[in-house]
C-alpha cells in the first residue's frame, strides 16, 4: 500500500507548506454532533483530522469516523491512546511511541497488542515519535501513562530525543503539551528540534489562538494540531 498520507505530510515539510489538523475526542463527541461540527470543520483551514483520547473506552469509534467520513473529504488519523483505540474506517493511524517516558506498557506493550487489530485494516500506518512536554497543568497524557512530561527549558535533550527517534526509524515527531495545556511548546524548542531532524514536526497542545498557531509554522513546525480550543469554540477559525 502507498503511504500517500505520509508522503503529502513529507512533501509539505519539503515544500514548507502549512499543515492544520484538528483533534476530535471520541470521548466527548456524539454521533449528532458531527455533521454540524463537519461544517465547521469545512470552513476553517483544516487539512487533517485526528481522532483519539487518552481516556477514551466507548464502543462508538468506527461509526463516529463513518460519520466524520460522510461530511467531510480530508484525511482521518487515528491518535490512540490505547491499543484498543483502532478503526478500519479511518485512513491512517498514527502509530505512537511515547518516547518521553520509561513506561514499557507505551514504549512496546500497546504497540504489540494493537498488531492483531491492525492487521485486519488497510490502515496507513505511521511511526510517531511522541514527546510529553511540560505545560504547567498535569495532562491526561501524564496521568493514564503513568510518565513525566520533559522539562520545557531543556530544549537540546528534548531535540536529542527527537533525533534519537528518527534514528530509531520513526517517521514523524510529535511535540505534545497535552490537552488543557497551559502553556504551549516553546517556540526555541520548536525551532531547535525543527534543525536537529530531517522528518517532519508536528506540535500540539495549549496553543488557544490563530497568532499561536502562526508561531508554531513560523519556527518550524510542518503541521499544528488544535484540539481543546476548536472543542471550545468551534468557530476558532471564523473571522
Amino acid at each position: 500500500m502507498m503511504a500517500a498520507i505520509y508522503q503529502e505530510i513529507l512533501h509539505a515539510k519539503q515544500q514548507k507548506r502549512q499543515l492544520l489538523a484538528i483533534l476530535l475526542d471520541p470521548e466527548k463527541l456524539e454521533i449528532i454532533q458531527v455533521k454540524p461540527l463537519c461544517v465547521k470543520i469545512k470552513k476553517s483551514p483544516a487539512t487533517h483530522i485526528l481522532v483519539g483520547g487518552s481516556t477514551f473506552n466507548g464502543h462508538h469509534l468506527d461509526a463516529l469516523i463513518q460519520e466524520i467520513k460522510k461530511h467531510v473529504a480530508l484525511p482521518v488519523l487515528l491518535f490512540p491512546g490505547d491499543y484498543k483505540q483502532v478503526s478500519a474506517y479511518a485512513d491512517g493511524i498514527l502509530f505512537l511511541n511515547l518516547v518521553s517516558g520509561r513506561n514499557p506498557d507505551y514504549l512496546i506493550e500497546h504497540q504489540v497488542n494493537s498488531v492483531p487489530l491492525l492487521q485486519k485494516t488497510n490502515l496507513e500506518v505511521i511511526p510517531t515519535a511522541y514527546l510529553l512536554i511540560e505545560s504547567g497543568v498535569v495532562t491526561a497524557v501524564e496521568r493514564v501513562s503513568l510518565t513525566k512530561p520533559m522539562n520545557r527549558k531543556d530544549v537540546n535533550y528534548v531535540s536529542q530525543t527527537a533525533k534519537a527517534s528518527e534514528f530509531m526509524g520513526n517517521k514523524l515527531v510529535y511535540l505534545e503539551a497535552g490537552s488543557g495545556a497551559k502553556q504551549a511548546i516553546p517556540l526555541e524548542m520548536i525551532s531547535h528540534t525543527v534543525a536537529q531532524i530531517d522528518i517532519p514536526l508536528i506540535v500540539g497542545g495549549g496553543i488557544r489562538s490563530l497568532q499561536g498557531i502562526h508561531k508554531a509554522f513560523e519556527a518550524g513546525a510542518t503541521m499544528v494540531v488544535i484540539g481543546t480550543a476548536f472543542e471550545n469554540n468551534n468557530s476558532f477559525f471564523e473571522i
